[in-house]
């Protein structure tokens, strides 16, 4: 069970912690972003011949979902397949429908994309629901990294190893993004079961103008791609935001809701070499035989260190060797929105958030041009992390996929629009209609991608932080746990509770969580 496992697992010895004492009043320099891979790509490959034709598998199987299925030919009529969708797709879909056309979906498929809302959770209830419910409709389904996994292990969507080409599922698995791929995968069967759409890759974007005139020179020393150490940046924000008078230095999301436990905590912790389970092969599972390795010494720096940007270094559970008063208490309120408004009307320097953000800033009716972004910054490096995965600039990991419901009606037609949606030419084309990273390294560092309005600008710290992407763990369980994560940071952050009191207390909660399963 998870408490034996734990107990097995987790640092042990007066050594260990000494060697991780000897790391934290480093500055640590510039950051390499070599430890974590960029997937090989052997390039682009073609979709299965005749897409028009009889589209079949060599298969595989998760679950109770085995064997090839062989889904016939798409009929000669046309044919609407519905896809569940957000607003923001649905307002295009025009365009999108015409991106599918030129990368292989027959003439004669349309699609009706069906608008959803934008809260990720309200999605997921609703997707239970009419799998649960055996619906047909919708055909596809967008889905969020962080909770296809559950939806795979039920055998709620269909493994496309049975119903796509070889040649397409090792395009996938090949070129594609590791760690994005991973969460749209049977964790033990090692099975495809959704394709990723794009990538959500938090990052730090600032205010370049103000940051220069304060005398900083953040293109002579590399910012977009060689991370700083969160103590190198909390000096230079508290710098910058004396100079210029600024209200606040730094904003970021800390209100009790997922975005904390999955995200901005995820990476403070990781960062300083902290872990939920571990390193990364523990991300999704085994339930109960994985170590909770919460409460341990980097992850309670990591909250000292979030509570002396909130509340200075003269406050209790701080460190002093880092600039302090630079986020409001206000961030503990707030989630992406609420956090980037100040950002937005010129009232902060440093923001913590998603590509769209970038969008919105970098405009040339707002900032434009004077919208830096790098990697977020980082604690102690990858060499001096114990666990896989973490240290350096880590980032987050979001984004969507596309899965096909199994009980469509439409089962030729659903195949034929997600072996277009793998082609590199729909991968650009939401780039560029939609502003979302493409799930393929490969395709960051081409000029198409560079020649993108505001976006490919900002190419070279977008690939740092795709290399160095950590996925929240997801499990069936990690819903119930995530409650717990955010309410027991959000009070550690606000002083609550001490962060060993409130880490040793979210550690035997998280364990009697896995033991439960």
């Amino acid at each position: 069970m998870a408490q034996r496992g734990g107990d097995r697992n987790r640092r042990g010895g007066d050594e260990r912690r000494r060697q991780y004492a000897r790391t934290i009043g480093t500055d640590g320099g510039p950051s390499s972003v070599s430890r974590r891979r960029f997937v090989e790509a052997a390039g682009a490959a073609g979709i299965v011949a005749g897409l028009g034709g009889c589209i079949t598998s060599n298969g595989g199987g998760g679950g109770a979902q085995e064997g090839e299925i062989d889904v016939g030919e798409v009929p000669d009529e046309p044919i609407t397949l519905q896809w569940a969708a957000s607003e923001q797709e649905a307002g295009q879909s025009d365009k999108i429908v015409s991106a599918l056309h030129e990368a292989g979906m027959p003439e004669n498929i349309d699609i009706n994309f069906l608008s959803g809302g934008n809260v990720t959770s309200d999605r997921q209830n609703q997707y239970e629901q009419w799998l649960a419910a055996d619906r047909e409709k919708p055909d596809l389904l967008r889905m969020d990294n962080g909770w296809t996994i559950p939806f795979i292990v039920r055998d709620r969507i269909l493994n496309l190893e049975r119903v796509l080409s070889d040649e397409t599922v090792d395009r996938v698995k090949n070129n594609y993004f590791e760690m994005s791929v991973q969460t749209a995968m049977d964790p033990q069967e090692n099975t495809l079961h959704a394709i990723p759409l794009w990538m959500g890759l938090p990052t730090m974007q600032y205010r370049k103008d103000l940051v220069e005139q304060a005398g900083y020179d953040p293109d002579g020393q590399n910012w977009a791609t060689e991370s700083m150490s969160w103590q190198r940046f909390s000096e230079i924000t508290a710098d910058v935001m004396q100079q210029q008078g600024m209200n606040y230095g730094y904003t970021f999301q800390a209100d009790v809701y997922a975005g904390l436990s999955c995200c901005d905590f995820n990476e403070f912790m990781s960062g300083w070499g902290g872990a939920y389970f571990g390193g990364v092969e523990n991300l999704f599972g085994p339930i109960g035989d994985r170590p909770v390795t919460i409460n341990e010494p980097p992850v309670h720096d990591s909250i000292r260190m979030v509570r002396t940007f909130i509340h200075g270094s003269n406050a209790p559970n701080t460190l002093n060797q880092y600039a302090g008063n630079i986020a409001p208490v206000s961030v503990l309120n707030w989630t992406e929105q609420s956090s980037m408004r100040p950002f937005s009307n010129g009232e902060t320097i440093m923001h913590r958030n998603w590509p769209y953000s970038i969008n919105v800033n970098g405009a040339p009716d707002a900032f434009g041009e004077n919208l830096g972004v790098m990697p977020i910054p980082y604690a102690v490096s990858a060499d001096e992390a114990e666990y896989a995965g973490t240290g350096g600039p880590v980032a987050a990991l979001g984004g969507w996929h596309v899965a096909i419901n199994p009980n469509t009606q439409n089962m030729a037609a659903a195949v034929a629009a997600v072996e277009a949606a793998t082609k590199d030419s729909f991968n650009f084309a939401l780039f560029e209609i939609l502003g979302q990273i493409p799930p393929k390294p490969d395709l960051l560092d081409t000029q198409r991608a560079r020649d993108v309005p505001v976006m490919g600008r900002y190419m070279d710290a977008l690939q740092v932080a795709g290399q160095n992407a950590i996925a929240r763990p997801v499990t069936v369980v990690w819903p119930d746990q995530s409650r717990q994560v955010a309410q027991a940071v959000n009070s550690a952050y606000a002083g609550d509770v001490a962060p060993e009191q409130a880490m040793a207390d979210l550690e035997q909660t998280m364990e009697q969580i896995e033991e439960s399963a």
